[in-house]
């Protein structure tokens, strides 16, 4: 059993930068993916960015591409997401997200992102 909590959400202006941070816990050792999703209102959940326990590179949403960094800390088992140069259009759910060897697939609870003036 794998859980997920995401932390570090809120409300920021246009331009600014936020960080998430996904604490992991259980049995995360065995994960093929860990990802970022977000879900807008009214629209469906999206993949924002992904990391691959087998060091393939990381991938990105084409409308995140050179204003998101995602990362992991081994000693840490967290999943972090560095979003910079924030859009209204990022508003959102943002949910992390990890797909193991067995293919379950877990949930975090979600972190409200609002980016607003």
């Amino acid at each position: 059993q794998v859980q997920l909590v995401e932390s570090g959400g809120g409300l920021v202006q246009p331009g600014g930068s936020l960080k998430l941070s996904c604490a992991a816990s259980g049995s995360i050792s065995s994960f093929v993916t860990m990802d970022w999703y977000r879900q807008a209102p009214g629209k469906e959940r999206e993949l924002v960015a992904r990391i691959f326990k087998n060091g393939s590179p990381t991938t990105y949403a084409d409308s995140v591409k050179g204003r998101f960094i995602i990362s992991r800390d081994n000693a840490r088992t967290t999943l972090d997401l560095q979003m910079n140069s924030l859009k209204p259009e990022d508003t959102g759910v943002y949910y992390c997200t990890v797909l193991m060897y067995n293919s379950n697939r877990y949930w975090g609870q979600g972190t409200q992102v609002t980016v607003s003036s």
